[in-house]
């Protein structure tokens, strides 16, 4: 089995900005994440423009579908902001494409200690590779079918509706 991770930002990508003391973005983390993981499951790593997922807009999102589309594997990881992953899931969800794709993110930045980050993309990769077909949240150790899952903005984690 073969993967694609598609960057697409969310505060997982966000660099901290010393001088400013702001989050913003530059280069994305993930070709540093993904040598870090040691994976040996082939993967094509497919990176978007970064944004914000407030700043996302419908054509962002048809990008994100256009991207699962053009894909040849069946397994597909989308790293995105999650504030609106719940929207993009849904666009994709709508879409049926046959494939197992699984929606992650990050509460806290990947450069930042305490990074939930990395424990999300290695979550999402695995689930990715053992879910039949269709379109999931996965996060806070857990995995949600698309339409099934909300985000509890007080306490910070994903959970069922």
């Amino acid at each position: 089995m073969s993967l694609r991770i598609i960057a697409t930002g969310g505060t997982f990508d966000k660099h901290y900005d010393e001088l400013t003391g702001k989050l913003g973005f530059a280069e994305s983390h993930l070709p540093a994440v993904l040598a870090r993981t040691r994976m040996t499951v082939p993967f094509e790593l497919e990176q978007l423009p970064l944004l914000d997922s407030l700043d996302m807009k419908d054509a962002d999102r048809a990008r994100v579908l256009a991207s699962c589309r053009a894909a040849p594997e069946k397994a597909v990881v989308i790293v995105h902001g999650t504030d609106t992953m719940r929207d993009t899931a849904g666009v994709l969800g709508a879409a049926a494409l046959g494939q197992t794709i699984v929606l992650t993110g990050a509460m806290i930045p990947y450069e930042i200690a305490n990074s939930d980050a990395l424990f999300n993309l290695g979550f999402a990769t695995a689930a990715a590779q053992i879910l039949p077909a269709g379109v999931y949240v996965a996060m806070n150790g857990q995995v949600f079918a698309w339409d099934k899952v909300t985000k509890n903005r007080a306490a910070g984690v994903f959970q069922p509706l």
